[in-house]
């Protein structure tokens, strides 16, 4: 299975990308890698690991230029090179750790959304207290109408049924109350899309139950879900620092840890995002994953195994 990957877009550098599918071929022997990137940066990298297979991009896409302008300007970009090379039919995937706009750009204008939707969406899973819940949209469309959180709600119950084995998935939308007046304008039109869609959707979804395990799915807008998966992001981390400081504050607190390490470990390892490794973006013709843009090798080598799992688990190919 042939997938495209990004090596100019990580923060971590191309040495990230290239271990991250190096270690990926060890768990997917099948595996095959192109790399998007410049000559110079992609050959001493490759080579440390056997690879020699890449397209040489003269340009990368920054997180700070504006997209759509980026995207019409860098032609021979890594991002734009990649999405091609897939549209053309030369790989199962894409993934990138770059600019999240213009991977939506390109990938809209480039690679196509399916029939019917109007705005490919940003799924990312995170943990709850039982399972994960899919988060629809995380950071691609800041601004929605009703229409498209609809879509979203649909195209994250596809993908929970299909990639993650739940026979009716559970719909929440996030809301300010968990009445059917509460919230703005769009909100109540998309509630009462919801409830007339067929889908299994349980109502509006406070921030505080969203990771309670009642739903599979919380459907907001891009703004308001970026901003919820970068809190829980933070919040996590700053919960095991807290833990592990007062842990670590006297003898019998550190004879306890030692004790509970293990458990500890689970915990930390479940809220980690390199072991999710990327997002992918839904509703597009093609499969396009977008990985954290701090990504490490792990977190890498987790975004291939998302786009090899959802190639072999959906209608793509």
């Amino acid at each position: 299975m042939t997938i495209a990957l990004d090596a100019m877009g990580c923060d971590n550098g191309v040495s990230a990308v290239v271990r991250g599918a190096a270690d990926a071929q060890k768990v997917f022997p099948f595996f095959r890698p192109v790399f998007f990137g410049h000559e110079d940066e992609l050959k001493p990298e490759l080579e440390k690991y056997g690879f020699s297979e890449f397209v040489h991009a003269s340009t990368v896409i920054t997180p700070d230029e504006p997209p759509t302008l980026a995207f019409r300007r860098k032609k021979d970009s890594s991002i734009v090179m990649g999405l091609k090379y897939v549209k053309e039919g030369n790989a199962s995937g894409f993934v990138s750790a770059g600019s999240t706009g213009a991977l939506l750009t390109g990938a809209t204008v480039i690679i196509g959304r399916k029939p019917g939707i109007e705005r490919p969406a940003l799924g990312t899973i995170i943990p709850a207290k039982k399972g994960f819940v899919l988060l629809m949209d995380c950071g691609a469309n800041m601004d929605c109408k009703p229409s498209y959180l609809a879509q979203f709600a649909q195209m994250g119950a596809e993908y929970m049924q299909k990639c993650m084995n739940i026979d009716s998935p559970r719909i929440g939308l996030i809301n300010v109350g968990t009445e059917e007046e509460k919230g703005n304008a769009a909100a109540k039109e998309a509630h009462l899309l919801l409830k007339e869609s067929g889908l299994n959707f349980r109502g509006n979804t406070e921030g505080r139950e969203i990771l309670s395990g009642e739903i599979d799915v919380a459907v907001c807008d891009g703004f308001t879900g970026n901003i919820l998966l970068k809190h829980t992001e933070g919040f996590a981390k700053i919960m095991m620092g807290l833990i592990k400081e007062e842990l670590m504050s006297s003898t019998i607190s550190k004879i306890g840890a030692m004790l509970a390490k293990s458990s500890f470990g689970r915990i930390k390892k479940r809220f980690d995002y390199r072991e999710i490794g990327g997002a992918p973006f839904l509703g597009l013709n093609q499969i396009v994953i977008k990985a954290h843009g701090s990504s490490d090798a792990l977190a890498i080598k987790n975004a291939i195994r998302q786009c090899i799992e959802f190639s072999k688990d959906s209608s793509y190919n």
